[in-house]
């Protein structure tokens, strides 16, 4: 980024302007910079929260957001597998965990231009997500190259955006099945990840996966968070509309096991995890 583009950034620009250009950037190195410059201007009180000039009539519908040419995107069942045991597999385990982590700083920005009228604290929360999440991808991109390899180079889903998409109008399907759901299925698959590594010798990635896992933690909270604040909003009793939504939307299917303690410091109750548990599949 330019010194000019890097001064341009919290100069009288709003919110939902800057989360709208993060958003729409394809280059990941510059995403990532314009993430942490419009996290950094928002703590430091440069970004404007209200509606913007010629915003008048609310955001702008998002079809695909800014992503480069490459990775190409498949079904799930397409995808190589990532055995950890060579270079080859651990190249392509890791290539996923950082094309996640590229889709979440999406869905963070996502959320902070889509939904308005929203307290403060809501656009704090999602901003800072997007920050971590440019650092979990900088870290993991940093791991894939030291195995000389780089983001684009394996094939990836696109089931994260995909549910961005299906949630784009609901805030309360939103904050339920995109942390409550996909992002709290990364709580229960990371150690997995962590120890395969540890075994296959590669204490750097690991190292790289617990501080990720450390900081979804709270993230997935943020989700818990701002579904309970709507549903308190709209007399709703939260656990009834979270399993609701998901069984309307993801037809009640959960996969096992759950990683229980981080759920629970994430904001799931015992009586949620144990209706959880009893769908796994």
């Amino acid at each position: 980024m330019s010194p000019g583009d890097q001064q341009k950034m919290g100069g009288g620009e709003g919110l939902f302007s800057t989360a709208y250009r993060c958003l729409m950037e394809c280059d990941p190195d510059t995403k990532m910079e314009l993430t942490r410059q419009a996290a950094r201007a928002w703590r430091e009180g440069r970004l404007e929260l209200g509606e913007e000039p010629g915003e008048e009539s609310g955001p702008q519908a998002v079809g695909d957001p800014g992503r480069p040419e490459r990775p190409q995107l498949v079904h799930p069942r397409e995808l190589p597998r990532r055995s950890v045991a060579h270079d080859q597999g651990r190249a392509a385990l890791i290539h996923a965990v950082t094309h996640i982590e590229f889709n979440a700083v999406n869905l963070a920005w996502d959320a902070v231009y889509r939904f308005r009228g929203l307290p403060r604290g809501f656009y704090h929360d999602w901003v800072g997500v997007a920050e971590d999440e440019a650092r979990h991808f900088d870290a993991l991109r940093e791991r894939l190259r030291a195995l000389g390899r780089d983001y684009g180079d394996f094939p990836a889903h696109n089931g994260l955006w995909d549910m961005a998409q299906r949630t784009a109008h609901v805030l309360l399907a939103r904050m339920a099945l995109v942390p409550r759901v996909l992002e709290a299925r990364g709580l229960d698959v990371t150690p997995g990840m962590i120890r395969r590594l540890n075994a296959a010798g590669d204490r750097e990635t690991a190292e790289a996966l617990e501080m990720v896992l450390r900081e979804e933690v709270g993230h997935v909270a943020a989700g818990s968070r701002w579904f309970r604040h709507v549903c308190q909003e709209r007399g709703l009793e939260p656990e009834a509309a979270f399993f609701e939504l998901l069984q309307g939307l993801l037809r009640g299917e959960i996969r096992c096991p759950l990683h229980l303690q981080a759920r629970r410091e994430a904001g799931f109750s015992e009586s949620e995890l144990e209706r959880l548990e009893r769908l796994c599949r």
